[in-house]
């Protein structure tokens, strides 16, 4: 396992590294399609929007349309597939289900059939209201100290634990900040299911610093770290110096299969606002240069267009002209929209490969550290797309 991880690593970091035009950009900063390859334009261009979502969102057309033009990303097909290792396990009671929401079920779920049953204590890392460690607790008889930043998830998850005669005390601490000496130790089993970025990073950083003899983590949101460009983990992602911003990072999260009509409306109209605005400032301004804007709460795109470009144009400190063509800018923002989904659909060819790269690079920064260690796939992309398990036992 160990030279196939070490292996499978630099295949990703050579075609990342082979690929980098391709997918390290900024779409809304582009007003062409970006690359000097007529096939590739020439495809893209012949698509209409409906296309374009379908591609978007399945891997098999993906393949169908991009494969001749990215052969080298298409050869990453033939690395070892990643295993899923499930276990058939008994249905759980239906009170000790109520109040999760039916992904976060499957998900629970998942995790238990790829345990690795010990009679070691569990540490539940960023834990919520524990719903992961009462069901662990409850399958397997373990223990499980479930460690929280918020009181109040804490005071939750404790009232269900005695409503159920769980087994599971409740820690509240910032994992970020707080000193955890008296919690962690080397006899013990840390789980986290989506832990985002720099807490799942702390989690393996005090689990080698304390020797824990297991840990199976689920990773997320990689770009909710402390730095602003990405430090690899392990010595071998160090010297292969595949350079990554928080933006580049971002795209690993963009795939999403939980949205409703309505957010996904949403989403959309965000992105046609922000670009028709931009058009509109870039002629108030005469600055072509994109310039972005904080995020916002998803109401104001349930508005009207005018009132979302007034409090734009005050974050970036302009004074709007007191008559504005809005169907005209909105016509440019849609142009501009779809610019942005042609390269985007190109860009998301390199989502899973550099998720993968980021958990291998965890990965071997476990096994330098003396672990045994495994990346299987968790369960169906449709459950959830941060689907990939990281599983490590410590060598003795």
């Amino acid at each position: 396992m160990a030279n196939s991880l070490v292996q499978q690593f630099q295949q990703l970091s050579a075609v990342l590294q082979q690929y980098k035009p391709y997918w390290q950009l900024l779409p809304f900063t582009c007003d062409v399609l970006p690359w000097q390859q007529p096939d590739l334009i020439q495809r893209l261009l012949s698509l209409n929007a409906e296309q374009v979502n379908a591609i978007d969102q399945s891997s098999q057309l993906q393949q169908q349309y991009f494969a001749d033009l990215f052969p080298q990303l298409y050869q990453l097909a033939k690395l070892p597939s990643l295993p899923s290792n499930d276990t058939a396990l008994s249905a759980m009671p239906f009170w000790l289900e109520n109040g999760i929401a039916g992904r976060k079920l499957e998900q629970i779920d998942a995790v238990c059939r790829q345990w690795r049953p010990s009679q070691l204590p569990v540490l539940e890392w960023c834990a919520g209201k524990g719903h992961l460690g009462r069901m662990l607790a409850h399958r397997f008889g373990q223990a499980v100290t479930s460690i929280e930043w918020q009181q109040q998830l804490c005071d939750d998850g404790a009232a269900l634990a005695e409503k159920h005669h769980i087994a599971q005390q409740f820690v509240c601490a910032d994992v970020l900040t707080a000193p955890l000496n008296n919690v962690l130790h080397s006899q013990q089993h840390i789980v986290a299911l989506h832990a985002c970025g720099q807490l799942h990073i702390s989690m393996l950083q005090q689990a080698v610093q304390h020797g824990c003899q297991q840990l199976q983590l689920v990773p997320c949101c990689y770009h909710l770290i402390s730095e602003v460009q990405y430090q690899p983990m392990s010595n071998i992602g160090t010297q292969l110096n595949l350079q990554l911003s928080k933006d580049d990072l971002k795209l690993v999260v963009q795939g999403q299969v939980t949205a409703g009509e309505r957010i996904e409306k949403l989403r959309f109209t965000e992105v046609l606002w922000r670009l028709a605005y931009d058009e509109l400032r870039a002629d108030i301004s005469a600055d072509k240069k994109y310039r972005p804007l904080a995020s916002v709460a998803k109401h104001w795109f349930s508005g009207e267009f005018a009132n979302f470009a007034a409090w734009a144009a005050q974050q970036h400190q302009l004074r709007l002209p007191a008559e504005v063509d809005w169907a005209l800018y909105l016509q440019r923002g849609t142009k501009r929209a779809a610019l942005v989904q042609r390269i985007e659909l190109v860009r998301h060819l390199f989502r899973r490969p550099l998720e993968l790269w980021l958990v291998l690079d965890r990965a071997l920064y476990l096994q330098q550290h003396g672990y045994d260690v495994s990346v299987t796939q968790l369960c169906n992309y449709q459950i959830t797309p941060r689907n990939l398990l990281l599983s490590a036992t410590k060598q003795r």
